[in-house]
């Protein structure tokens, strides 16, 4: 017994003996988050228009709707707007109840007034690719008889060279960042470590105020292309 005794404790006085070894501390680095944006001209414009009708029965609202709406799209395709790019959003009939102005209390479950007409509303977005022809459409769709205008949205049909400008702004507003840092802290920016793209996603449409009248002005003005980025550098 004293025999095994003996040998746990030279066990244990080995074991003493060895330095523990810490966990490795990570290499320092720093990350910081870059910016960068470019302006473009927008080229294309998306136009939602509509065509509202009531009449006494759902048929005849229907009827009505339809034959407008029919020189709607006609007009579109003489002004040269291709079929993809005309895309009806919304079809919809709704009930017109007549107004009921009760002189006492409402009972707690009122009966539905009565039926007086139905209004039926049709509506397409169209995209535009030619900006010069934007004014001379919005004039056309009213005369056709589009009497439900939306707003334009401009967007730039193909953004990826003002991403790739604005990436690279990110890239270097990302590399003074952190140079600022390590210098004031005396060390040296070193390696990229990681990157991550940040943005929040492409560039959306440009609203814009739409204007119905003749000889339509249009003002698309510019669009900003905005990126942000992530990036961890080593630190010397």
């Amino acid at each position: 017994m004293r025999r095994f005794l003996a040998v746990a404790l030279i066990a244990v006085m080995s074991l003493a003996a060895v330095p523990l070894v810490s966990a490795e501390e990570p290499a320092p680095s720093i990350t910081v988050v870059g910016s960068g944006s470019v302006s473009g001209v927008p080229d294309t414009a998306e136009v939602t228009a509509g065509v509202v009708t009531q009449a006494a029965t759902a048929s005849q609202a229907m009827s009505q709707n339809s034959a407008t709406m029919e020189k709607v799209l006609k007009a579109l395709t003489a002004l040269g707007i291709a079929d993809r790019d005309i895309h009806t959003t919304n079809v919809s009939i709704v009930p017109q109840r007549a107004s009921t102005q009760p002189s006492r209390p409402a009972p707690s479950s009122p009966m539905p007034s009565a039926v007086v007409g139905y209004e039926v509303t049709n509506q397409v977005r169209v995209r535009v690719r030619n900006l010069s022809s934007l004014g001379r459409l919005l004039d056309t769709l009213v005369s056709q008889g589009a009497n439900a205008l939306g707003g334009i949205g401009f967007s730039i049909a193909d953004p990826a060279p003002l991403l790739e400008q604005a990436r690279s702004k990110a890239i270097a507003d990302a590399r003074q960042k952190a140079q600022v840092y390590a210098t004031a802290a005396g060390v040296k920016v070193g390696r990229v470590i990681f990157i991550r793209d940040t943005s929040a996603g492409p560039p959306r449409p440009m609203a814009g105020r739409m204007m119905a009248m003749a000889a339509t002005p249009i003002a698309p003005g510019e669009q900003e292309v905005e990126v942000s980025v992530s990036v961890t550098y080593a630190l010397e």
